[in-house]
């Protein structure tokens, strides 16, 4: 059997291509465990320094696979608290990632298809790419957090909305609320990602971005700006410390590109020590 995930990295680029094309890369259970091991091969490698995510044939991903497995990845699990909605291990692996991650949303999005995009950093959708979050017609409810990530994206009226039509829709309105970024044709999909990801990888301090996105992302739940506070304060300690800004004001006056030297993971320093990931509980 073909891998469920291919990954290739390039030149410090990781994409990562959903590989279920005959299924319209249906989630399975699977998938996501081969989701998660490459996260874990992207987050592990030094030289990766952005990761893209993208769909084999002509849709994104269409949504949960009905015809092999639910979505819960423990339904033999016979303490109750420990079943849990398989999408979400997939977007809280996505959360924790310490690279920055893109998604080149090729064609279909629908119901996980789409959640597992909401915690990364940047959508960008082909023209003929649609969305829907449907789970309300299919008797179910929003899952893999997307209750949190979705309102925090697109604000609580179109998350409203989405989520209690159900509808499916195109690649204007996701446009028009924000959740992607910008719409392309699809020949100019993936190399419009990969400009992208060039833009985040060429002349920056991996360090500092890894930092930023997670500074970002984590402070979308604090309840006071003293908290971004105490953990920006850390973070440029930690930074203004090291070789990475050294060089970087050398190469600003000195007008060429910098040749940053720290990699993630291992120079990431720890400014978020006070930050605990809650455990699952029912």
């Amino acid at each position: 059997m073909p891998d469920l995930v291919d990954l290739t990295v390039e030149d410090g680029l990781a994409t990562i291509t959903l590989n279920r094309p005959d299924r319209l890369n249906c989630y399975s259970v699977a998938l996501k465990d081969e989701l998660i091991a490459a996260l874990d091969q992207v987050d592990a490698d030094e030289e990766i320094r952005v990761a893209i995510v993208t769909g084999s044939g002509r849709a994104f991903c269409a949504g949960m696979d009905m015809t092999n497995e639910y979505a819960f990845s423990r339904l033999d699990e016979p303490d109750e608290a420990r079943r849990r909605d398989s999408g979400g291990e997939l977007t809280l692996r996505i959360f924790e990632l310490g690279k920055p991650i893109i998604a080149a949303v090729n064609g279909a999005a629908i119901g996980v298809g789409v959640t597992m995009t909401l915690p990364m950093d940047v959508r960008l959708a082909s023209a003929d790419a649609k969305f829907g979050f449907v789970f309300a017609r299919r008797g179910i409810v929003l899952e893999s957090a997307s209750s949190w990530f979705l309102p925090r994206l697109v604000g609580p009226q179109w998350a409203a909305e989405w989520a209690l039509t159900g509808r499916v829709f195109g690649a204007q309105e996701a446009l028009r609320a924000g959740l992607v970024r910008d719409v392309y044709p699809a020949a100019d999909l993936l190399p419009a990602a990969r400009a992208l990801a060039r833009e985040i990888a060429d002349g920056t301090a991996a360090v500092s971005v890894s930092l930023n996105r997670q500074l970002l992302w984590r402070g979308m739940s604090y309840t006071h700006p003293m908290q971004s506070h105490i953990a920006e304060s850390r973070a440029m300690y930690e930074r203004g410390a090291s070789a990475d800004v050294a060089e970087g004001m050398a190469s600003f006056l000195e007008r060429r590109e910098p040749q940053y030297t720290a990699t993630v993971p291992g120079d990431l320093p720890d400014v978020f020590g006070d930050w605990t990931s809650p455990p699952f509980t029912r």
